[in-house]
């Protein structure tokens, strides 16, 4: 019985060990991005993305708690505009302040992630005519302490955030090529 005991003990460290060299392994940044293209100018789409208040009509996390509760502070709209929220554990709970933007081109955000886990990345959004179309691209970038190497290890964090971008890339081109 011992010896069985033993096996299994060292299987298990064995694995835990390779689960732990994985892990420390990955990047120690990581990001995220997406990007289509969208039969409407550049300053069509920039005021969805600007003012906070807009993104209850686009953004994918908005419907993922009907109970949210959401706050905004700062400026109306634009640089210093924040939004905060709360919600289940679909959504968790943030922060989010406009740093920078270029109109009609470019968006930057600081995100806080405080629940379920705590995580400080930036949001960029751009705009970039193309001819009859504008290219929106959508990324996020932040850093991944351990923990988040660790998660990596089970889950593909590219796929998971990259699926969410794709669906508020695609109500914004709903919404702006009507």
């Amino acid at each position: 019985m011992f010896e069985i005991i033993a096996i299994i003990a060292v299987v298990l460290a064995i694995a835990i060990a390779v689960i732990l060299l994985l892990a420390a392994s990955k990047p120690a940044t990581f990001s995220v991005e997406r990007t289509i293209d969208v039969k409407a100018p550049p300053e069509k789409i920039f005021p969805l993305i600007h003012d906070f208040h807009q993104w209850v009509s686009w953004s994918p996390y908005e419907n993922k708690d009907p109970a949210m509760k959401r706050s905004y502070s700062g400026a109306e709209s634009g640089k210093g505009a924040v939004y905060g929220w709360e919600g289940n554990g679909n959504v968790g709970a943030g922060r989010m302040e406009i740093l920078e933007e270029s109109v009609p081109s470019k968006i930057l955000i600081k995100l806080d992630f405080f629940k379920p886990f705590e995580g400080h990345n930036t949001a960029e959004f751009t705009m970039l005519p193309q001819g009859d179309a504008t290219h929106l691209s959508w990324v996020m970038r932040g850093p991944a302490p351990f923990i988040s190497k660790l998660m990596q290890v089970f889950m593909n964090l590219d796929h998971m955030i990259g699926k969410d971008f794709e669906v508020g890339l695609a109500n914004l081109k709903r919404l702006t090529e009507k």
